[in-house]
C-alpha cells in the first residue's frame, strides 16, 4: 500500500497491521524516490495521508475513537 508524508513524497508501508493497529503510533514504510528502493524507517502515521490527500481513518489511529467524552 502506498501513502504519502507531509512533503508530499510516497512511501511503501511494509506491513499493513502496523498501519491499521491504532494501539502504534508508528509504522516502517519504504521512500519511493528514484528507480532504487530505500531502506525501511520508522515514521509516525499521523504524518500520513493517502495519494489523494484524504487523512487516515480516525479507528488507525485512536484506540479510543468510539469513546465520547
Amino acid at each position: 500500500m502506498f501513502l504519502k508524508d507531509a512533503n508530499g513524497d510516497l512511501v511503501q508501508v511494509m506491513d499493513v497491521q502496523e498501519l491499521i493497529d491504532p494501539h502504534k503510533d508508528t509504522l516502517h514504510v519504504r521512500y519511493q524516490a528514484g528507480e532504487e528502493l530505500g531502506d525501511p524507517v520508522e515514521v509516525k502515521k499521523a504524518d500520513l495521508v493517502f495519494p489523494s490527500g484524504e487523512p487516515l481513518p480516525r479507528c488507525w489511529l485512536d484506540p479510543h475513537y468510539r469513546v465520547h467524552f
